[in-house]
């Protein structure tokens, strides 16, 4: 993939069930690590979604920055992209205050070995990591599972921060289309 292009599953510009305060949601396409129980399975598929140019989806999420408290971004698997991600969250940290978190699959010695991701962290606030383990869920604080890890990047945010989020949202979307996001509420 293009470092000047994101594939992007969905965009959706407030959920109050992705990290604290309202926030703009960035869903990446593509993940291949396919972990039973996943809440997003339809964002797996490498050559789902559309591609967007880094720039016009930075733009997308500065042009918000007067509404929401900060941008998430999930997937699907981030870091498969944390080129073009870095590229982004540059552009949206150079015009907006926004906070940032990010979901990813890989857990933190993973994620370290990647080349060139710490070009990527050092505009994120708060990355969870590690895959999702249904037979160890806790679906609280935006902790899917227990084994996954929570890194506070910068002292923007803290567990309490994390703990107070809902754990689901139901979204209507303008067009009718009803959508649940956080953490599947229905899945015990």
């Amino acid at each position: 993939m293009q470092d000047h292009t994101i594939r992007l599953h969905h965009f959706e510009p407030a959920s109050i069930a992705n990290g604290p305060g309202l926030r703009a949601v960035v869903w990446v396409q593509g993940c291949a690590f396919g972990c039973p129980g996943c809440f997003n399975p339809e964002t797996h598929a490498m050559g789902g979604g559309e591609l967007w140019p880094v720039e016009k989806l930075a733009q997308h999420i500065i042009g918000l920055k007067d509404t929401v408290e900060g941008l998430t971004i999930s997937g699907g698997e981030p870091l498969y992209q944390h080129r073009a991600l870095a590229k982004m969250v540059a552009e949206v940290r150079a015009k907006t205050d926004l906070s940032i978190l990010v979901f990813s699959g890989y857990d933190w010695e993973e994620l370290q070995q990647l080349k060139d991701i710490h070009a990527f962290l050092a505009h994120v606030d708060v990355l969870l990591a590690g895959r999702y383990k249904a037979e160890q869920r806790v679906a609280q604080g935006l902790v899917g599972s227990a084994n996954k890890t929570v890194h506070f990047l910068t002292g923007r945010y803290s567990m309490k921060d994390l703990d107070a989020i809902p754990q689901a949202e139901i979204i209507l979307s303008p067009d009718g289309e009803i959508k649940l996001s956080g953490i599947d509420p229905l899945t015990w």
